[in-house]
């Protein structure tokens, strides 16, 4: 299996929104590992719960409580669950803001099982915002609490960029949750740059692409027209351009996004650097939904996570599609192994 043989340590799956769908993904993940194809990992969750989830959804499958360092040892017998301190409350569909300590505690116990060596990367099951924010999370979302944990790790502040990562398309939002009439205000020469090298560093480091191109797209229609549909290409992703190839990076553009996409305007580049959030996942979610997988570069760590969110309306019905959190849990081997390589 890709993760056991390229590092000799499992992968990190944090538990989520236990009123989501992560449980029921998690559970058939598992039941279809060798069809899928996946690497061996561990899951940080309430293993009571889990097997009430198990039980609900009328599925036969083994749950094993284990250390980090014993979930390799028993992928093959059974689901590997690390637990949690606290227990879960409420059934699937039912959103309890008590147990956000549990959700936060598992995302910091998933990095902290990555630095000390037990595990190879961290992959993220759906989370909950609101029930977090309930609870006093001071966090936007899982990314920047997970740049602040790496920052902690390092020492050193740094910036995590999501980047959709699909069979066919890498698309990175430079401004990502902030209002569409906010984009333009937000973009700036800076934060182009500062986003198109850490994707070209990623891409060298983790992706093992020895020279990756950015293609950079516009904001507005047509790439401004030159300047007659606006001035942001000119006055700023120009710069930024110019700027990212002064460093030796290759950046093409700024390109129209509405040809950008299609398979002869994607042969021209490795990786999409989009304006805001809508330009790059739509055309990600779109070529590929089910196998998209979400993630965050710049960080001390691989973390990788499924592209959907908690599916609330469908949490322990039966309908969940564990394929992106399948996706999710190879490349996150595979990114990790060419991080070790390093």
């Amino acid at each position: 299996m890709p993760g056991g043989e390229a590092t000799g340590r499992p992968i990190a799956l944090t538990m989520g929104e236990p009123a989501g769908i992560g449980p029921d993904i998690t559970l058939a993940a598992w039941l279809q590992r060798e069809t899928l194809g996946l690497p061996p990992f561990y899951y940080l969750a309430d293993p009571v719960a889990l097997r009430e989830r198990a039980e609900l959804l009328r599925l036969d499958c083994p749950i094993e409580t284990v250390t980090p360092t014993g979930a390799a040892d028993a992928f093959g017998r059974a689901l590997p669950v690390v637990p949690l301190a606290g227990r879960v409350s409420g059934g699937p569909r039912q959103l309890d803001s008590r147990n956000a300590p549990s959700v936060v505690e598992a995302i910091a116990r998933a990095v902290g099982d990555v630095r000390s060596g037990a595990a190879a990367a961290v992959v993220t099951n759906p989370i909950n915002k609101k029930a977090l924010y309930d609870a006093g999370f001071q966090h936007p979302g899982h990314t920047e609490f997970l740049g602040t944990l790496s920052a902690a790790w390092t020492g050193t502040p740094g910036k995590p960029v999501m980047m959709l990562v699909g069979p066919e398309l890498k698309a990175v939002p430079v401004t990502i949750h902030i209002p569409l009439h906010e984009v333009a205000g937000a973009l700036s020469e800076r934060l182009i740059v500062e986003t198109g090298r850490i994707v070209a560093a990623d891409l060298r480091r983790r992706f093992r692409i020895a020279a990756p191109r950015l293609g950079i797209a516009g904001l507005n229609p047509h790439a401004g027209e030159g300047g007659t549909m606006g001035t942001e290409e000119e006055t700023i992703i120009r710069p930024a351009i110019a700027a990212l190839e002064a460093e030796g990076i290759v950046a093409i553009g700024p390109l129209p996004a509405d040809t950008m996409f299609h398979r002869a305007g994607r042969a021209r580049y490795d990786a999409a650097l989009c304006m805001y959030h809508d330009q790059a996942l739509i055309p990600a979610k779109t070529l590929a939904f089910a196998e998209t997988v979400n993630v965050t570069l710049g960080l001390a760590f691989v973390r990788t996570s499924p592209d959907h969110g908690t599916a609330l309306d469908i949490a322990g019905t039966g309908k969940a599609d564990p394929s992106s959190l399948a996706a999710a849990l190879r490349l996150a081997a595979e990114l990790a192994a060419n991080d070790r390589a390093q």
